[in-house]
């Protein structure tokens, strides 16, 4: 059973969703500010974490420095802070995931399964084909193509950074993948900065894959955050 801790000073949202989590067969753990959610952790080590940020006795981006100390279980922030300055700072600490309140809670649950599927997919393998509704983007083959009707293929030609970034969303599938982490992994710490590269790419990319560029359906933009890609799921 997958155990969640929840860390938030108001009640009411600690009982609900205790409750609605609860209900959906997780084991849920609460604290009521930062020092007891890292003590909490500590004890009960939880497969994932529901952090709010403003919490009294040691802040949320405090509290997600403690953990990334000693685990590397996702992160979801669900926090009222909604300024992207805010965001960032979340994610560039170590968050996997930001929700803004008030949130729907179907969302929540969404982002809670997408980030438990990812947590097994990096104990077990990513799956080696990415399908993207014609496209097929194959991982081991580091190869894109189209399937057109009657059978045809079309191989789509992807630059060497085009590839890159979609190799990195690709094997974090539905998972937000922040600006850091794509400007770093891409270009390198000296670059963490210059996001119109990412603007650039991504409107390359979403032009050779997807079917309306202009209304992405696989391509994601999280506003002030990164990117998430969203492929066909699997089966």
């Amino acid at each position: 059973m997958t155990t969640i801790l929840i860390a938030d000073d108001d009640p009411q949202i600690l009982r609900a969703l205790r409750i609605t989590l609860g209900a959906k067969g997780y084991d849920v753990v609460t604290a009521s500010d930062g020092t007891q959610a890292v003590a909490v952790a500590i004890e009960h080590k939880p497969d994932l974490y529901l952090l709010d940020l403003g919490m009294p006795h040691l802040d949320g981006v405090d509290v997600i420095h403690a953990l990334r100390g000693w685990t590397e279980a996702p992160i979801l922030v669900v926090s009222g802070r909604s300024g992207s300055e805010d965001k960032v700072e979340a994610l560039d600490a170590g968050a996997d995931d930001y929700v803004t309140k008030p949130f729907a809670i179907d969302e929540l649950l969404a982002r809670i399964r997408a980030l438990t599927r990812r947590r097994g997919d990096a104990e077990t393998s990513v799956a080696p084909t990415v399908a993207l509704g014609d496209v097929e983007v194959d991982l081991s083959a580091k190869s894109v193509i189209r399937r057109g009707a009657g059978g045809s293929i079309e191989h789509i030609r992807l630059t060497p950074t085009e590839w890159a970034m979609l190799e990195l969303l690709a094997r974090n599938p539905g998972r937000l993948v922040t600006r850091h982490t794509l400007l770093t992994e891409i270009w390198g710490t000296e670059h963490v900065t210059d996001t119109g590269y990412l603007r650039l790419y991504v409107a390359q990319l979403r032009k050779k894959l997807e079917a309306d560029p202009a209304a992405p359906r696989y391509l994601h933009t999280e506003s002030g955050m990164g990117y998430r890609l969203t492929p066909d799921p699997a089966g």
